[in-house]
């Protein structure tokens, strides 16, 4: 129980501090804000209303002080880009909350499971990585999707190229005939040259949302005939043949690594099956591995041996095309 009453102790002073700083700012946050606006009254040139609303798009939390504080970061900006790639509609801020939540509600029903501060401390850890697992897997899944699109946008780019349309306008051909989420990021670059943000720019941010190897051969290719000239429709029709070949490669590499997938899965799940098993028909067979230290170090020593066979077997199946 002295965990949980250090546990418990140290997220009331953390949300109390959080909440005093917060208000604090919020009001100087307010005040700056007003004589921003009093200074810029008679400045209509400057729009300061569009540069506002770009600005509150950009903040990683809703809280003044704790978006002031996580702005000091690289990595929590990292973990936005990861969040807007994913189609997470989070924002970082709000995200590292949400992760200390599931450590504080896992980390406690370890600990009154086990009966062991390891067991509390093992689940922390899960419940704090179970949201950002989730945000990676909804960004792998995106990429996914994207990828599977995307030839079919290129295609649609070199017909309306080949058609007379300009470069700008098939884009937004794309953007309105193609599925998510290709429409959305391709939307999201015509807009952005629309505004006035040149081509090559609006080309590179794309680069950045979708970091595929497929989308920086499409902008290698398009800056280049760009620059130097050519025929825009070929080059792009090559493009897509060639992530075709690419997409029949990757399946012929899966359906030859099946095994390999297929044996990681059993040996993960079969030692967490024996264990459920056993507690169900034998549970005073299996109970010291919960009770006793030496079943604690077992335990850890084999969650770690299983994370370190899951990461071994996972580098052999990744075969890069």
């Amino acid at each position: 129980m002295p965990f949980v009453l250090a546990l418990v102790i140290f997220l009331a002073v953390t949300l109390a501090a959080f909440a005093l700083i917060s208000l604090f700012d919020e009001r100087t946050a307010r005040a700056r804000t007003l004589r921003d606006r009093l200074t810029n009254a008679d400045k209509a040139a400057e729009q300061p209303a569009p540069e506002a609303a770009l600005l509150r798009d950009e903040m990683l939390s809703q809280i003044p002080a704790f978006d002031t504080f996580l702005r000091r970061s690289n990595r929590i900006s990292e973990l936005q880009k990861v969040l807007a790639q994913g189609n997470v509609n989070v924002r970082a801020g709000n995200f590292l909350i949400l992760c200390a939540t599931f450590a504080v509600v896992f980390g406690l029903i370890a600990f009154l499971v086990g009966k062991s501060v390891i067991f509390g401390w093992a689940g922390l850890l899960l419940g704090f990585f179970i949201p950002y697992a989730y945000a990676s897997h909804m960004r792998s899944k995106r990429f996914q999707k994207f990828e599977e699109k995307f030839p079919e946008a290129i295609d649609t780019l070199a017909r309306a190229v080949r058609a007379g349309h300009a470069f700008t306008t098939a884009l937004e051909m794309i953007a309105s005939e193609i599925a998510e989420p290709v429409a959305s990021e391709f939307r999201q670059l015509y807009e952005e040259q629309k505004f006035g943000l040149p081509v090559r720019d609006a080309l590179i941010n794309l680069t950045e949302r979708i970091p595929l190897v497929d989308v920086k051969f499409f902008v290698t290719a398009v800056m280049l005939q760009r620059e130097t000239g050519g025929n825009l429709a070929e080059i792009l029709d090559n493009l897509s043949y060639v992530i075709r070949e690419r997409f029949k490669i990757l399946r012929q590499v899966r359906v030859h690594t099946a095994q390999g997938r297929l044996t990681m899965v059993l040996l993960m799940a079969l030692p967490p099956t024996i264990v459920a098993i056993m507690l169900t028909v034998n549970p005073g067979f299996i109970q010291p591995l919960f009770t006793d230290p030496i079943g604690h170090a077992l335990i850890v020593g084999g969650i770690t041996l299983q994370t370190l066979g899951y990461f071994v077997i996972r580098r052999i199946i990744r075969i890069q095309v």
